[in-house]
C-alpha cells in the first residue's frame, strides 16, 4: 500500500525546499564555497605541477663535478654525465653580479655541499684515468669521491647508480683495455692480429663517441665497474637527519593556524562591541595591534619551544648545543606569522571568512613552502615559488641551525626576510584596520 499522492507531493516539496535552502546557504557562505571547491583545485594544481609535469617522478639532481685527473677517461666520464637527462652537471658556481666564478676544487665543492648549494659532488682524483674500470671486484682502482648531504636521501643513490651506467656507455676504450688485460692474465692472451683489430675498433668507437650529436646507447648491468667512495660532509654525527626538518616544517605550519586564530580575536571584539569601547579610551589602533602582535608572537614562540623540546626529549634532536640559533630563528618566525594572523583578521569581516581564507592560504603556503613536501625534491620553478612563503625561509633557517651547524651570522638572509615580512604585514594590517576607527 503506497502513500497517498497528496502526501508524496508534500514530501517532495519539503525535500526540494530543503535542497534549495542548502544551495542558498552555500552561496552566501563564501568560506564553505572556498573549502568545498577552490581548496581541492588549488591542491590538485600544486601537486600536479610537482609530480605530473614529468615522465619521471623526480627532478634533475644538481651535481658539482671536479676533474682533477684531466685524462681522456675523466673527460669522457664528465661528458657522459652531462648527457644524462636526470643530472644537471655544474663545474663552477653560478656567476655573481655578472662575474664568472672559478671552477670548483675539491675543497670548494665540499663547501658547496656542506652549505646546501648543491646536494652532491663528484671528485675525479688525479691518476683515476690510468685504471678507471675494475672487473676484479677487489676495488684495486683509484676511487671516485662522492661527497653527499645525507638529508637528501634520493640524490646519492641516484648519482651512484648513474655513474655505473655512464661507465658502461662512455668509457668503451677503458672497458676494452681492462678486458684485454684480464684476457692476457687468465686466458692466455690475444694474438697480435687480434690486438691490432681490437685497437682499431677502439679508435673508431672513441672517435664516434667524440662526434657531436652522437648519443651512447644505454646498457644495463647489476655489476659495479667503478670504485666509488661516499662520504657525508654534513651531519656526520647525527642519527636522524630529518627530525629537525620536520620539527620546523610542521611547527611553522601550525604556527600559521595559531596566529590566524589568535588574530581573529579582533573580529570577535568588533562583533561584540568591545573594540569600540577600547578605542574610545586612550588606546589607539596602533597600540592595540602592537599588543596583539606581541601576544601572538609570544604564543607562537612558546608553541615552537614545545615542539623542539618534544623532539629533543623523545626523538633525540640535538637541541641544547643549538639553543642560540633556535631562539633567533624562533623569534623571527613567530614575529612573521603573528603579523600574518593580524593581516588576515584585518582583511576579513567575519570569523567564517577568516577560517576559510586562512585555511586556503596556509595550506597552499605550506605545500609550496616545504612544510608538506621537501622543496629540494620540487621542480626549480616550484622551489622559487616557495620563497614567497614564510614557511620556506623559516625551514631554511632552522636547517642551517640544526643540520648544517652554521653560526648565527649565516642566518642573516632568513632573519632579514622574516623580519621584513613581519614589518610589511603589520603596516598593511594597520592600514586596513582603519575601518574600525571610522566605523
Amino acid at each position: 500500500i503506497g502513500f497517498p499522492a497528496p502526501y508524496r507531493k508534500g514530501v517532495a516539496r519539503l525535500i526540494s525546499a530543503i535542497f534549495k535552502t542548502g544551495l542558498s546557504a552555500i552561496r552566501r557562505d563564501r568560506g564553505s564555497l572556498i573549502l568545498s571547491f577552490v581548496l581541492p583545485l588549488a591542491f590538485f594544481s600544486i601537486f600536479a605541477v610537482i609530480f605530473g609535469g614529468r615522465r619521471d617522478s623526480l627532478p634533475k639532481v644538481t651535481v658539482a663535478v671536479v676533474d682533477e685527473d684531466h685524462s681522456t677517461a675523466s673527460q669522457q666520464l664528465v661528458r657522459g654525465m652531462q648527457r644524462e637527462k636526470s643530472l644537471r652537471v655544474v663545474t663552477r658556481p653560478s656567476d655573481k653580479n655578472g662575474i664568472a666564478q672559478p671552477d670548483y676544487t675539491a675543497g670548494t665543492a665540499e663547501t658547496a655541499v656542506r652549505t646546501g648549494q648543491v646536494p652532491i659532488a663528484v671528485i675525479i682524483p688525479a691518476g683515476w684515468g690510468k685504471n678507471p674500470i675494475d672487473f676484479s671486484g677487489t676495488q684495486s682502482t683509484t676511487a671516485l669521491q662522492l661527497l653527499k648531504d645525507p638529508s637528501d636521501m634520493v640524490a646519492p643513490s641516484m648519482v651512484a647508480g648513474l655513474l655505473q651506467k655512464v661507465a658502461m656507455t662512455s668509457l668503451p676504450q677503458a672497458m676494452a683495455e681492462q678486458g684485454t688485460r684480464y684476457m692476457d692474465m687468465y686466458a692466455g692472451g690475444l694474438t697480435p692480429e687480434q690486438k691490432k683489430t681490437l685497437q682499431d675498433n677502439m679508435q673508431r668507437w672513441n672517435e664516434a663517441e667524440r662526434a657531436p650529436g652522437q648519443n651512447a646507447q644505454t646498457q644495463s648491468s647489476d655489476r659495479s665497474f667503478l670504485t666509488i667512495q661516499s662520504r657525508d660532509v654534513v651531519g656526520e654525527h647525527k642519527d636522524r637527519p630529518m627530525i629537525s626538518f620536520y620539527a620546523a616544517a610542521i611547527g611553522v605550519m601550525f604556527l600559521l593556524f595559531t596566529a590566524s586564530g589568535a588574530g581573529g580575536s579582533l573580529l570577535d571584539e568588533a562583533e561584540s562591541g568591545t573594540l569600540d569601547r577600547v578605542l574610545s579610551s586612550r588606546v589607539t589602533m596602533t597600540t592595540l595591534l602592537a599588543g596583539k602582535m606581541i601576544y601572538c608572537t609570544t604564543l607562537a614562540f612558546a608553541q615552537l619551544v614545545l615542539m623542539f623540546l618534544w623532539a629533543w626529549l623523545v626523538f633525540r634532536l640535538d637541541f641544547l648545543p643549538h639553543l642560540s640559533g633556535f631562539v633567533v630563528m624562533g623569534v623571527c618566525s613567530a614575529f612573521a606569522v603573528a603579523n600574518f594572523g593580524l593581516l588576515l583578521a584585518s582583511v576579513c569581516k567575519t570569523r567564517a571568512q577568516l577560517g576559510a581564507l586562512s585555511t586556503l592560504l596556509i595550506l597552499v603556503m605550506s605545500s609550496i613552502g616545504g612544510s608538506m613536501f621537501p622543496r629540494f625534491l620540487m621542480p626549480p620553478a616550484m622551489q622559487k615559488a616557495g620563497l614567497l612563503t614564510i614557511n620556506a625561509w623559516a625551514i631554511d633557517g632552522f636547517t642551517k641551525v640544526f643540520w648544517r651547524d652554521e653560526p648565527i651570522s649565516h642566518l642573516w638572509p632568513q632573519v632579514a626576510v622574516l623580519l621584513g615580512i613581519g614589518v610589511v604585514l603589520f603596516l598593511i594590517a594597520r592600514r586596513l584596520a582603519r575601518r574600525w576607527e571610522y566605523a
